[in-house]
């Protein structure tokens, strides 16, 4: 069984970082981030309902997100199959410190 509480952080060459996890309960509404530097930790808030708390975040994704106002996030389908997972949300969750 996966372990659907995992997530992670891609960059990509323009320094653009994106924020993969799986489906969560209910849409994005007004979605943000709260980041936390020190403790290299960040709360995603999806919705009024649910927030999501990540922890153990590299410094490389903290450095990326330092000049950034956004950050994009895609929640990916949970297949047990072994077959590609679909996005099933895309959005932009609004950075906070």
């Amino acid at each position: 069984m996966e372990n659907f509480d995992t997530f992670d952080f891609l960059i990509n060459d323009e320094d653009e970082v994106m924020l993969l996890l799986y489906q969560r309960e209910g849409e994005p509404k007004s979605p943000s981030i709260e980041l936390d530097i020190e403790s290299k930790t960040a709360v995603l808030h999806r919705n009024p309902g649910d927030s999501l708390i990540l922890k153990e975040i590299s410094n490389d994704v903290f450095d990326s997100l330092q000049d950034a106002d956004k950050l994009l996030v895609c929640e990916l389908s949970k297949t047990n199959t072994g077959g590609d997972a679909e996005i099933i949300y895309a959005y932009e969750a609004e950075i906070n410190y």
